[in-house]
This record gives structure tokens, sequence and C-alpha cells, in this order.
């Protein structure tokens, strides 16, 4: 049974890591021109509309964002039949900012990069993930993080979302009963 061995980051924590993050995207890209966010399901969807959101108060106008469903290319879950989405037009010479809550392993990024590519041919793709863990087994590295928390491989980092769990929050669950 997993139990709560420490708090990361309080609401205030995830509204000051979302914001920099904000303020890193606007100033690597010059500005939201061209600009798309990609939240991946189900917490980097609403990470992402938080960015945007800070992006259109700072640049005046909010770049649109993406929910992207990355199973159908998931190397290490139970593939379906399931057709695969149509391509999206918007990507199409974008820059794709994909946005995830926790990068750990880096599978589910090669997931969203192949998720991309297959519904357009992307300017270019970066990464912004409000906590990133370690432990690749892929070489990715974001290019916008919240917060570097090196755990061990035991451990669980949870992000929780007013949206999805009622609170904002960051905390490392150990699985020690």
């Amino acid at each position: 049974m997993a139990g709560q061995k420490a708090v990361i980051m309080d609401a205030d924590g995830v509204r000051r890591a979302l914001t920099r993050i904000a303020f890193e995207i606007t100033e690597k890209n010059k500005g939201t021109e061209n600009l798309l966010l990609a939240g991946v399901r189900t917490r980097g969807v609403f990470l992402a509309e938080r960015i945007a959101k800070k992006l259109g108060e700072v640049e005046g106008k909010a770049p649109p964002v993406l929910e992207l469903d990355v199973t159908p290319w998931r190397d290490d879950k139970p593939r379906t039949d399931a057709p695969l989405p149509p391509p999206d037009p918007r990507i199409e010479n974008a820059t794709v900012v994909l946005v995830d809550d926790v990068l750990y392993t880096g599978r589910t990024v090669r997931a969203a990069i192949e998720a991309v590519s297959h519904a357009g041919r992307a300017a270019r793709i970066q990464l912004a993930v409000l906590v990133d863990r370690g432990h690749r087994e892929i070489p990715i590295r974001p290019d916008y993080i919240g917060k570097n928390l090196p755990t061990s491989r035991e451990e669980r980092v949870c992000v929780r979302l007013t949206e999805v769990d009622g609170e904002d929050n960051v905390v490392i669950l150990s699985n020690e009963t």
C-alpha cells in the first residue's frame, strides 16, 4: 500500500512553476506565433490549458490546445484495433509543445511524439513537464521543467490537479505499507 511521503509542491508552487514555464516558452519561441500546446491526456491537457491561459495573459493571444491521446502509440501497454485519429491541420508547420505532468522513463513522451508526427508535420516539437524525476529508458530531455525531482524507482510521484482531483499539489508516495 502506498503512503504519502512528502508534499513537493503546494498549489502556489504548481502555479509558480506553470507561470515560469509559460514565460520560458514565450522567450524561447519569441512569442506565441505558430505555437500549439499538445497536452498528454489526462493531466497534461489541464496543464496545457493553464499554460495557454498564462500565455494569453502575457502575449494577448492564447495558443490553441490539442488533447493528445497517446494510447495507440504506447509500447508498454496492450494495443487496440481502434482506428488512429485523423491528421490535424493545426500541427502543420507549428511549434508543438508537448505538455505532461511527470517525465519518468520517457516512453509516454516517445508515444506523444509519434502521435504528433502521425497527425501532421510540425516545424518542431518541444517538451514541457511539471516534474522531471529522471530514470530515463529513452534519451529524451525536456525543454521546460517545473521541478527536477530525483526519486528512487520505488517511489511514485503523484500530481494532483483541481480539475481532476479537487486540489493542486505534487506529492511523493512510497510503496511501503
